[in-house]
């Protein structure tokens, strides 16, 4: 089933995973896995590498979801280090495993690489090639409610948005935001400018401070002020912390549903406690008797 279908008919609730490196079992992430498909949700994306490493683990992972026939598996797909002739091999392995949706992106660049160093350059042109070869695929995309970190503008990143749907993506998920403020006037400008595309919303759960840290300047999100207090007040006691975080997460997944999004994607780092919580806290499903 495409996903884009199932986001038509409702808010979609979904998780991402990343696969273990080759040398690591994976067994860890399939129990994770099995507790996950118990929150029913309508699709599981998968990552892989810097420079497409890991494309092998990743495969494995995605057949798996695919196979556990509880919800569709969603594979990213980087233009780093791709060819045309990756792309159609790559096209061919995930039809074999059963997979029908990728999220094309441009992929990032490890340390001292500043180009693809494969055929693609931007994700529409890798949306544009798998399109031109066959309609088996729904394709995703990527957007940045506080602009990509090498756009110039918001408006220019919505440029770059734009060229994402007319080259046939069916809908677009977002990088981590904490400003609901901040989001609701990035799907403002992108509405006004053309995107007719659903957005799914991402959101990576507040639960420690370094990573709150690590994560924001690695994706050029902003710090509400908000969330900076929860790091004064509680930034030097991981417990606490947890607890404010969990508790600024509900809310802000609560404020992003009530605003229409079409579905909310948690960025799951292959934990399933702290997701299971959130999901429940929300009232986005409900939580099993005991």
């Amino acid at each position: 089933m495409k996903i884009i279908d199932r986001i038509q008919s409702g808010p979609t609730l979904s998780f991402e995973v990343f696969p273990p490196k080759s040398d690591k079992p994976l067994e860890p992430l399939l129990g994770t896995l099995k507790q996950l498909y118990a929150l029913t949700p309508d699709f599981i994306s998968c990552t892989y590498g810097a420079m497409g490493s890991n494309k092998g683990r990743n495969l494995e992972v995605v057949r798996s979801i695919q196979e556990s026939g509880t919800c569709e598996a969603l594979s990213h797909y980087t233009c780093v280090g791709n060819s045309r002739a990756d792309v159609l091999s790559a096209l061919a392995e995930y039809e074999s495993a059963g997979v029908e949706n990728l999220l094309a992106l441009r992929g990032d660049f490890p340390a001292g690489v500043e180009q693809t160093n494969g055929d693609f350059s931007h994700a529409n042109e890798l949306i544009s090639f798998i399109r031109a070869q066959t309609n088996r695929f729904s394709l995703a995309a990527a957007c940045y409610p506080e602009k990509h970190l090498l756009a110039d503008s918001l408006d220019a990143d919505i440029d770059a948005l734009l060229k994402k749907q007319d080259a046939g993506a069916a809908f677009l998920m977002t990088q981590l935001c904490y400003s609901v403020e901040n989001y609701l006037r990035f799907i403002d400008r992108a509405r006004k400018r053309g995107v007719v595309l659903p957005i799914v919303a991402g959101v990576l759960p507040l639960l420690k401070k370094d990573g709150l840290v690590r994560m924001t300047l690695s994706n050029g999100c902003s710090i509400p002020a908000e969330v900076a207090t929860l790091v004064g007040r509680y930034g030097e006691n991981e417990e606490s912390f947890r607890a404010a975080g969990h508790a600024f997460t509900v809310s802000l997944v609560q404020r992003l549903i009530k605003e229409g999004t079409s579905g909310i994607h948690l960025y799951t780092l292959n934990r399933y406690t702290d997701v299971a919580e959130l999901v429940f806290d929300a009232g986005i499903r409900e939580k099993p008797r005991s």
